[in-house]
């Protein structure tokens, strides 16, 4: 049996906490009227999966109810594949608090199993066809969110690529016009890189490739490339420069990635893993039995009866959980 790596430990628990206290102010910058209207009381609620796709986002998903005074039960961790209709996890807090998280917490999760659910797709192509290399995203992701699309791709399987402009030194056209050619461009790079850093450089032709090769690149980008030049240029590259890394980008989507993957491509990126996905469904259900439990045990308390137990979580199938009918009392909070 395969360990899944637990892809949380990479978030810092302080950048976790600022994230979900940004979001939340965000989502609430006044007074929260809706929470005026429910009250504090304890309630439970369910979160259920509704459309087919990776679960990925637990991390910022309890951040986001931990800054609530909520608790959050996961069923299932992040990576694993949920059919319609799934309970995946339960949360349990002051019912303004539920309320106050719930669409800011849906919002990051349906987002984040969206981008692995697409990063999984890939890498399961990749697998299929044996190929050696690594599908990588892009740096294309939303601002303020880089965070969560970055781990999402982890979770579904793929390279995140740079984390940003600090991570690896990427020369594109305008580095290279402004700098005059890529080989000055590349030692102007190297020269405050140092040995630590590796320098990508884009290149439109096989030509510029070779020169950023000769120039000292690390990584040389066939940006944009039909499928059948990509390989043709890559085998070329890697002949003369065996030790260098070739990256295929650019117009590469779900339907065309299979064309671009050879055995002298060593990297294959799409910027439709964070442009293109589709959100995975989630809802979070406040349970009516819930409250049924706890009115009944106040009611014991109240006639003397000692030991009244402590509350549990209504038993739900993973398929079609019995607590919540489909009837006209159910509540809907997503607004």
């Amino acid at each position: 049996m395969t360990t899944r790596p637990d892809f949380s430990h990479l978030l810092h628990p302080v950048t976790l906490k600022k994230l979900a206290c940004d979001w939340l102010q965000e989502d609430t910058p006044g007074f929260d009227y809706g929470g005026f209207v429910v009250g504090e009381r304890e309630e439970l609620a369910v979160l259920l999966c509704k459309s087919p796709g990776v679960l990925a986002g637990a991390p910022f998903f309890d951040a986001i109810f931990n800054e609530l005074g909520c608790t959050v039960e996961w069923s299932h961790p992040d990576g694993t594949w949920l059919e319609p209709i799934t309970r995946v996890a339960s949360v349990r807090g002051k019912v303004r608090h539920l309320l106050l998280g719930e669409r800011v917490a849906l919002n990051c999760l349906a987002r984040c199993s969206g981008i692995a659910t697409s990063a999984q797709k890939v890498t399961g192509l990749a697998k299929v066809a044996k190929w050696h290399g690594q599908v990588a995203g892009t740096r294309k992701t939303t601002p303020g969110f880089r965070l969560v699309e970055k781990y999402a791709m982890l979770v579904g399987g793929c390279s995140t690529h740079r984390y940003d402009l600090s991570s690896l030194v990427m020369l594109k056209d305008n580095h290279i016009w402004s700098a005059g050619n890529i080989t000055q461009a590349v030692e102007d790079a190297r020269m405050v890189a140092g040995f630590s850093l590796k320098i990508e450089v884009e290149c439109r032709s096989q030509e510029e490739a070779r020169e950023a090769a000769r120039a000292g690149a690390d990584i040389v980008m066939l940006d944009n490339f039909k499928a059948q030049e990509v390989h043709t240029a890559a085998e070329a590259l890697k002949s003369e420069f065996p030790q260098i890394t070739v990256e295929a980008s650019g117009g590469i989507t779900e339907e065309n990635v299979t064309r671009f993957f050879g055995p002298h491509v060593d990297v294959v990126s799409l910027g439709s893993l964070t442009q293109a996905f589709k959100a995975v469904d989630f809802s979070l259900k406040i349970t009516r039995n819930h409250r049924e439990e706890v009115v009944s045990n106040m009611n014991n308390n109240n006639s003397g009866h000692v030991g009244g137990g402590t509350e549990t979580a209504p038993e739900a199938s993973p398929t079609a959980p019995s607590s919540l009918p489909e009837t006209p009392e159910r509540r809907n909070f997503a607004f």
